[in-house]
């Protein structure tokens, strides 16, 4: 699969479920990334009702993804799940890209993107 961004079934379902929740079964489902966090660069998702001129449109369950052609590369092979526990529920990043992390886990760099990171 050469998708930039790619979802499970379980991170889908959950997405939907949002999605209802917040009447927005309408809108795109926008991953992005952004400056910041302890390791230079963070992960952004959200709900997004225009296709700006920079994106690039997916789909994948039924869900109409878009990702900014600059993030792209970043992302490329990115797997979001998400996971249920006995703690509660929330989506993992598995990014192939990514060479550092912090503790979180939502904070990232790649070899050639270092963002600008924070102090934690």
């Amino acid at each position: 699969m050469n998708e930039v961004v790619i979802l499970t079934e379980a991170a889908s379902l959950q997405i939907k479920e949002m999605m209802k929740s917040s009447e927005e079964e309408n809108a795109f489902l926008r991953v992005s990334v952004k400056g910041g966090g302890c390791s230079g660069l963070s992960y952004g998702m959200g709900f997004a009702h225009e296709i700006e001129e920079m994106d690039t449109k997916l789909e994948q369950y039924g869900i109409q993804i878009l990702v900014n052609k600059e993030d792209a590369p970043i992302l490329q092979g990115t797997k979001i799940d998400y996971k249920q526990s006995l703690m509660g529920g929330g989506f993992t990043i598995d990014n192939p890209n990514a060479i550092a992390s912090c503790g979180c886990g939502s904070s990232f760099r790649t070899a050639t993107a270092t963002g600008t990171p924070e102090e934690c």
